[in-house]
């Protein structure tokens, strides 16, 4: 799998995460549990909440 691709599945599962439970601590701690460093999962925090943005001003 490359590596865009994997990116792309947690981002995916993040947001779904958020969508659900949005509070950022606790997809801070999703993000950890897939083995990711600390900067790699704060942009991943980023990605979803801007995701989650457009979804709700849809």
């Amino acid at each position: 799998m490359k590596s865009d691709e994997k990116r792309s599945q947690r981002l995916n599962y993040l947001l779904k995460c958020y969508l659900s439970n949005p509070q950022e601590g606790a997809l801070y701690l999703r993000a950890k549990q897939m083995g990711v460093s600390d900067s790699t999962a704060k942009d991943y925090i980023r990605t979803v909440i801007i995701q989650a943005h457009k979804i709700y001003s849809k």
